[in-house]
């Protein structure tokens, strides 16, 4: 068994309420503040949306934008993003683009464009690079038009679990508690509600196995790409594909 299989069975191993001790120990309360959703500085939004995921919300039901009530404050993180403003208007079903982006790891700028491999999907982003599916009410309150149907990254928001192969939010960890990191995110410290942090704790593990998952089927699916094809291409769990998603 490699390293991959083995974190995998680690994964698979997590205790739900464990995690949820870790959390409560902690504390988290969704401020509905946004930066989880929106560039910072001049760094676009980044975060991981897995194939399937992709697929659910090119066919998701729109939240309305709210005034400081609904979507984004019922569950146990912040998720959406951007200004998604015209992506609510869009009938279903969404383009592949609308929903997600290559990752730009591992890219860069050729003569006619983006060029190069990368691995997995990032979120779209709208022309400020804010999460395309964010919305902001006119007293700063943020929400997600997709929050039902948000992936898993947006889900366990501000934690992650100290594994190899899962992704960790960018930026250290701001504190530890057991298996459970959590980074930086202005609800920290506060109190949670134990059913809330199960929920939490499910999601998060369920991450942790899913990004394990993805990347053994990567690592087997993965063929290099020409690199002076001048394209992008984009290796996911399903093959080599363009950045519509279409297979390559």
């Amino acid at each position: 068994m490699n390293d991959l299989e083995s974190e995998l069975a680690r994964a698979r191993d997590l205790s739900v309420a464990d995690l949820a001790d870790a959390i409560e120990s902690i504390g988290f309360e969704c401020t509905r503040c946004g930066a989880c959703c929106t560039a910072e500085d001049d760094d676009p939004h980044t975060a991981t949306v897995f194939p399937d995921e992709v697929r659910r919300l090119q066919g998701a039901d729109l939240d309305a934008p709210t005034d400081g009530e609904g979507s984004a404050d019922e569950d146990e993180t912040d998720d959406g993003d951007a200004d998604a403003g015209n992506v609510a208007d869009r009938p279903q079903e969404r383009d592949w683009r609308d929903v997600a982006r290559p990752m730009p790891y591992g890219l860069s700028e050729g003569p006619d464009g983006p060029e190069g491999e990368t691995f997995e999907w990032a979120l779209q982003t709208d022309g400020c690079g804010d999460c395309t599916f964010y919305s902001e009410s006119e007293d700063g309150t943020g929400s997600c038009l997709a929050h039902a149907d948000r992936p898993l990254v947006c889900r366990t928001y501000p934690f992650s679990v100290a594994l190899g192969g899962t992704t960790q939010p960018m930026g250290e960890a701001v504190d530890e508690a057991g298996m459970v990191r959590a980074h930086e995110c202005e609800g920290l410290g506060r109190d949670i509600d134990r059913a809330d942090a199960e929920d939490l704790a499910a999601a998060l593990k369920e991450r942790s196995i899913r990004e394990l998952e993805e990347a053994i089927a990567v690592r087997e699916e993965y063929a290099p790409a020409d690199p002076d094809s001048g394209e992008v291409v984009v290796h996911d769990s399903e093959g080599a594909k363009r950045p519509d998603g279409a297979p390559r």
